[in-house]
């Protein structure tokens, strides 16, 4: 370990605890699994560091899909995100990988998110001007409220990303035994599913949104992405809407890289208007 990557490891344990060195996937970037507090919960985190800077850095509030096992933060991903030159942090949230708690899909465990991004301001590697959150499939849910209860966030990304969760339990057969058991029944827990689901608080909507979703998504269906849409339209919020022709949930090779470079294109800009 290097002078640097020895400072970068001392101000990470200054924020945050249980602090982990994780086996590199990508060269030039330091991978940890990190620990913090969360409404009194102890959750865990995959925070990945670009390796041999010594200036501050614009940092990308990463929010995972799925729940549990399914959709689980991929070391592989969020490092090959930092290497765009952002500090990437990714909250396993409660109940997962050993953290305190029950995950439940957009409740109490938005907190954790919000807690994720207090750490990452108070990182002193981080311009803290120049943070942004980023939410893929499920955590879609969790970007946008961030993003309506976070000040000072600079964009939200929506990647393939959930907006309305009593649209999922129509479109999710396989998926309506889980919900019903995490969140309740639609038509029994309405408020419930609606406090889920940002498009009905996209005035709230403290930043500009980018939404990026594949045309064939079996997963997510791209009604999530154009309610969304519409809702920003009509609230006069600023978003952009990239329509993947023919990508499914998960983009793949090439396709994927494209997208992840326009992506950071846009939040550079965003970052310096």
């Amino acid at each position: 370990m290097n002078n640097c990557q020895e400072t970068v490891r001392k101000q990470i344990e200054s924020v945050f605890a249980d602090v982990r060195a994780e086996e590199s996937v990508q060269e030039g970037v330091s991978l940890y699994t990190v620990g913090y507090q969360s409404e009194g919960l102890h959750v865990k985190a995959l925070l990945a560091v670009p390796q041999h800077t010594e200036e501050m850095l614009p940092a990308l509030l990463y929010c995972r899909g799925g729940i549990k096992g399914v959709g689980r933060v991929r070391p592989e991903r969020i490092s090959q995100m930092a290497a765009f030159g952002y500090v990437i942090l990714a909250p396993h949230y409660r109940g997962n990988e050993g953290g305190e708690g029950r995950d439940e899909f957009g409740g109490a465990d938005r907190q954790d998110v919000f807690s994720a991004y207090e750490r990452l301001r108070s990182l002193p590697l981080v311009d803290r001007e120049r943070i942004s959150v980023y939410g893929f499939s499920r955590g879609g849910i969790m970007a946008l409220l961030a993003a309506i209860e976070c000040e000072g966030l600079r964009a939200a990304v929506v990647w393939a990303g959930v907006s309305d969760l009593r649209l999922t339990y129509e479109e999710r057969v396989d998926l309506r035994k889980m919900l019903r058991r995490v969140v309740g029944h639609p038509r029994k827990q309405e408020e419930a599913y609606i406090e889920r689901s940002p498009v009905f608080r996209a005035a709230e909507i403290k930043c500009p949104v980018l939404i990026i979703h594949g045309t064939e998504d079996e997963n997510v269906g791209v009604l999530h992405a154009r309610r969304l849409a519409d809702a920003l339209q009509a609230c006069g919020k600023p978003y952009e809407l990239w329509l993947a022709e023919g990508a499914s949930h998960l983009f793949k090779g090439d396709q994927l890289e494209a997208y992840t470079r326009r992506m950071f294109d846009w939040l550079d800009q965003v970052d310096n208007p």
